[in-house]
């Protein structure tokens, strides 16, 4: 073909105009990594971890503050001495043997469902945050129609797997009753997989009880539908509240997230290598009960790390320590073969600023690079957590959706037809009308949307907008073009119904519900 043919040849470029122009929110796909993984450790040093933690698990052992726990542990046959389980590491390993390696987290439309475990890994919002940067960016406390947004931005966002679920705190409903909105909310802004409140036993109960309306009771037997996370208190402690949570979604086969809390040089020593044993044997003896409860339910290795600046006393993100960290967890959870959870996009700046960027793409690369399967507090978190950030979700997810690109690989489908561009083109010529150009540039290089690469001059004559603002109007774009993924009207009314039969069984007080 020549130069000249290839200049000529249109090829449809208004209907590949148009459809570039029309906004893609069709969810990505579970990622499937393609990238060999960063393991520092040699297996000598896996092994060594392995015994440090076996060893603090048999011999200091780890103290459950339940007593429905304790008993669970006595007939399971462990040490129990007071408050004191002592877990001998062959009734340890036997445990941890039954937890599934891979499964599928289903989503109310199934096109959405999630393979899980091995080299899959997927992205789920940031949670938790008492206040918000809107849509003005201004720092507030959340309200219900704020939560239902973001539940509306994850649904929009191809690369965002999850609509998680409190990703912020709406301060307009009782502390009682907030987790019943919360999850109806997650439920019906989102056709996504979504995650359940474990804020106290109760509440955990209530939302698998909304599980069993949405997809029906013997759905939930054979069919994880539902995320719960669970935090351990470091050092080795596991209490009541987060323990009556785990049984709740163990007793119905729903997976929970296993989370030491890790604040390292804190609640941990200062070094890396004996944070990670500590850590390793927490989330192991909460991976182990989850087998007591219910053997075969699925489990995930969870932890949350930060470590702690010893200037301040505050929690630092993106540090070259945590990195580390990710990278040793990763190996120990491959060497258990169980699935494992990181955190994301972690940061402690007050607003969307450099050290905001800087801080989350330190943390993403090593998340994808350890080999994590499930990516949390993946768009939004800023201020150590204290606030979601409508203009860094969108930031973060479109992130997301360039490290997805990076994880999945060099392609290799169109090898022979892009050589063939090279004959054709030759020395000194240009590849831009070339159709192997047209009709693989779009996938070929990705071409972020919130970033600006135009001249200087062409921003300023745009009106020098940045990414702060670019990304506020985005959101709004995106509210504006949101279409809701309608719940069946029988399944809504049951939810609704069941929803208000508990508020009126549930005192509304601004206290969590541990009774009714």
């Amino acid at each position: 073909m020549s130069v000249a043919a290839v200049g000529t040849e249109r090829r449809g470029r208004g209907a590949r105009k148009a459809s570039r122009q029309k906004r893609n929110t069709t969810m990505l796909p579970a990622l499937r990594r393609r990238l060999p993984l960063t393991e520092p450790m040699s297996q000598e040093q896996v092994e060594k971890i392995d015994a440090a933690s076996m060893d603090i698990l048999e011999n200091i052992g780890v103290v459950f503050r339940d007593e429905i726990a304790l008993e669970d542990w006595r007939k399971a046959g462990a040490d129990v001495r007071g408050e004191t389980v002592h877990l001998d590491r062959g009734l340890v390993r036997e445990l941890i043997a039954s937890i599934p390696s891979t499964f599928t987290i289903h989503a109310r439309n199934h096109a959405n469902d999630l393979p899980f475990g091995n080299d899959h890994s997927i992205f789920v919002p940031m949670t938790g945050a008492p206040y918000l940067r809107d849509m003005e960016d201004v720092r507030r406390n959340p309200t219900l129609d704020d939560l239902a947004n973001f539940h509306k931005l994850s649904h929009m966002l191809p690369a965002i797997h999850s609509s998680a679920h409190h990703i912020v705190e709406p301060y307009d409903h009782p502390i009682s009753h907030r987790h019943l909105r919360i999850t109806y909310s997650s439920m019906k802004h989102s056709d996504k997989t979504f995650m359940g409140m474990t804020t106290s036993p109760k509440n955990a109960e209530d939302v698998m009880d909304m599980c069993a309306v949405l997809f029906g009771e013997d759905y939930l037997e054979d069919h994880a539908v539902c995320t719960g996370n669970c935090n351990g208190n470091s050092p080795l402690v596991w209490d009541e509240t987060m323990l009556g949570a785990m049984r709740a979604f163990a007793r119905r086969k729903q997976p929970v997230l296993c989370s030491p809390f890790v604040l390292g040089g804190a609640n941990t020593p200062a070094s890396v290598a004996p944070t990670v044993a500590q850590l390793n044997a927490e989330a192991l003896s909460a991976l182990a009960y989850t087998q007591v409860v219910r053997k075969g339910t699925p489990a995930i290795y969870g932890h949350y790390l930060a470590t702690v600046s010893m200037k301040s006393g505050a929690p630092m993100a993106g540090t070259p320590e945590i990195s580390l960290m990710n990278f040793m967890i990763g190996q120990m959870a491959r060497y258990y073969d169980v699935p494992w959870r990181t955190s994301n996009t972690l940061g402690g700046a007050k607003t969307f600023d450099a050290q905001a960027g800087y801080e989350s793409a330190t943390t993403m690369m090593a998340a994808l690079m350890s080999g994590a399967n499930y990516i949390w507090h993946s768009a939004g978190w800023n201020e150590a957590g204290m606030h979601c950030s409508m203009a860094k979700f969108v930031v973060d997810a479109e992130q997301c959706a360039m490290g997805y690109r990076m994880a999945e690989g060099v392609r290799w489908d169109d090898f022979d037809e892009a050589l063939q561009a090279v004959r054709d083109v030759g020395p000194g010529g240009h590849y831009l009308g070339h159709p192997h150009t047209l009709e693989n540039f779009q996938r070929a290089f990705f071409m972020p949307e919130m970033f600006d690469n135009n001249s200087i001059e062409q921003w300023q004559a745009e009106g020098s907008v940045e990414i702060n603002e670019r990304a506020l109007q985005r959101v709004k774009d995106l509210l504006n073009e949101y279409e809701e993924p309608k719940l069946d009207e029988g399944v809504n009314e049951a939810l609704l119904d069941y929803i208000a039969r508990r508020e009126r069984e549930i005192p509304a007080v601004e206290a969590l519900n541990q009774d009714h």
